[in-house]
């Protein structure tokens, strides 16, 4: 079973082995809006934690997505250049963006688990 974390940027990021899956949650995609175009990282690209690693456009803003954890691209979801509302139809499944071999698994750990982001969304 693969666990999922998630980033105070409203990423997700799932870890099956040493290749994670990373996209945005719910929540970020219920604030965009009817999401319009998705430009996805290159294969082989090299990310940092932290690091913009793909954006997001809707009808109401572009936004950056975040890499949650370092690693180099080992894929993307060509699935969205066709159908960018995948993201929101989806956004924790069929809309996920990238994969990412990992730099270091540790990093992973770090992130937030699911009880823990959805204290966080309370706040806002």
């Amino acid at each position: 079973m693969s666990e999922v974390r998630y980033t105070d940027q409203h990423e997700w990021i799932r870890l099956d082995g040493d290749i994670a899956t990373i996209g945005i949650t719910k929540f970020a995609a219920e604030q965009l809006g009817d999401v319009v175009y998705v430009e996805l990282p290159a294969s082989g690209k090299k990310v940092t934690a932290g690091g913009e690693a793909a954006v997001v456009e809707s009808v109401k803003a572009a936004s950056e997505v975040y890499a949650p954890v370092g690693g180099e691209v080992a894929g993307a979801n060509e699935a969205l250049a066709g159908d960018p509302s995948k993201v929101n139809a989806d956004p924790e499944g069929e809309g996920w963006f990238f994969k990412l071999k990992l730099a270091d698994t540790e990093e992973f750990s770090k992130r937030t688990d699911q009880a823990a982001y959805a204290e966080f969304l309370k706040g806002l």
